[in-house]
């Protein structure tokens, strides 16, 4: 069978929509069946890891569940399961089951497969604008202070051969001691580009021919997206990195891993670029704990021979606490913490804010997180 990244040649990439819009758009296939999508364009594969980007099935399957919703109706939480490694060589397609339909709030599961097998599915929950009454109950996290603002101007932060994630990010130095589970990681993270206010629903070649050019702009379902797709970047690698254990920063993982890759001359090269890239951060990050341990705990760090041997994300979950007052084309505070790890498992929480310090969402994942066992340890 021949390998083909997209069911159909992907189209033009449209010049009004942002990096993240063209890698996350989506064509229904409406001679298949109904509430059928799949992905215009090929979707990136990290290199070193065993499928496709997480944040691409997150995202594209609910940009999917968003194409059956009605427009006053907006997604609140969303609960996936990584099933099977996505094939960034074969298309997938989303099937979209419409659970159900109600005043107050709408149900939706998606299933992502490849060849006939399920390789990710997430139930979606939508709730309608304004259904909650003029009175609610309100609190939420402060966003934390004094920390270092974002830039003011694009960084080349990922600009790393091999590495065309369409979204950007800069980390905040660790400075905060004490038990793992209280150490948190922070970053600014957006999209890169500005993402245009075309309403989703509204077809590529009607926009290239200048159909439907009067509907009013309202894509807050495309910063949902969006926000998705970033909400799984450097996730349950938190837990190695409250550890303190690194991947990539010893030389020997990086060889190894090249060893095993079976792609061209050149797509070595990139991988090679881009783990090197992580590397360094590693790097940057033992540097900046070490700066914080006394002279015991930097000591017993450099006689600390563990190994991450397997990390593997095995759930998401999204809770959008405000869905519409955020862009996620404009920096988004993302603070990282691992509650809990043990028995080959580990499990992450993530708090995101805008900048203007609204809390819009709360994520969670739990993934496998092995050590490298016995004469395997490098």
């Amino acid at each position: 069978m021949s390998k083909h990244s997209t069911l159909i040649k992907p189209p033009k990439n449209l010049p009004h929509h942002s990096p993240i819009e063209n890698v996350l758009s989506l064509l229904p296939l409406v001679d298949i069946g109904p509430d059928i999508y799949t992905n215009a364009r090929p979707l990136w594969h990290p290199p070193g890891a065993r499928g496709i980007f997480g944040g691409a099935a997150i995202a594209q399957c609910l940009a999917a569940a968003q194409a059956t919703i009605p427009p006053d109706f907006t997604v609140h939480s969303m609960h996936c399961y990584f099933v099977l490694a996505g094939n960034s060589e074969i298309p997938i397609l989303y099937h979209v089951e419409r659970v159900r339909d109600g005043k107050s709030f709408i149900t939706r599961t998606v299933q992502a497969r490849q060849r006939g097998a399920c390789i990710f599915t997430t139930t979606l929950s939508f709730m309608k604008k304004g259904s909650a009454g003029k009175q609610t109950v309100e609190h939420a996290v402060s966003m934390p202070k004094d920390i270092m603002a974002p830039p003011d101007v694009n960084t080349d932060r990922i600009a790393v051969v091999g590495d065309d994630r369409p979204f950007e990010s800069v980390r905040i130095p660790i400075s905060q001691r004490g038990p793992t589970s209280d150490r948190k990681l922070r970053q600014w993270i957006r999209a890169r580009g500005r993402i245009s206010d075309c309403p989703p629903n509204v077809r590529e070649e009607e926009l290239q021919t200048g159909q439907r050019a009067n509907l009013p702009g309202d894509n807050h379902q495309a910063h949902l997206s969006a926000l998705a797709y970033m909400s799984d970047s450097y996730f349950i690698g938190t837990v190695a990195r409250v550890h303190n254990l690194q991947r990539f920063a010893n030389r020997q993982n990086i060889q190894r891993t090249l060893r095993n890759f079976r792609g061209s001359d050149a797509e070595r090269q990139q991988m090679s670029e881009y783990l090197l890239q992580i590397a360094r951060e590693e790097e940057e990050e033992n540097n900046e704990f070490d700066a914080t341990r006394t002279p015991d705990e930097r000591h017993a760090h450099q006689q600390d021979d563990r190994r991450i041997g397997m990390m593997v994300s095995l759930d998401h979950a999204i809770f959008f606490h405000n869905p519409r007052a955020f862009r996620a084309d404009e920096w988004m505070l993302t603070e990282m913490d691992s509650p809990w790890a043990g028995d080959g498992r580990g499990l992450v929480v993530q708090r995101i804010w805008s900048k203007d310090g609204v809390l819009i969402a709360t994520c969670t994942q739990e993934g496998v997180v092995r050590l490298q066992q016995g004469e395997s340890k490098l």
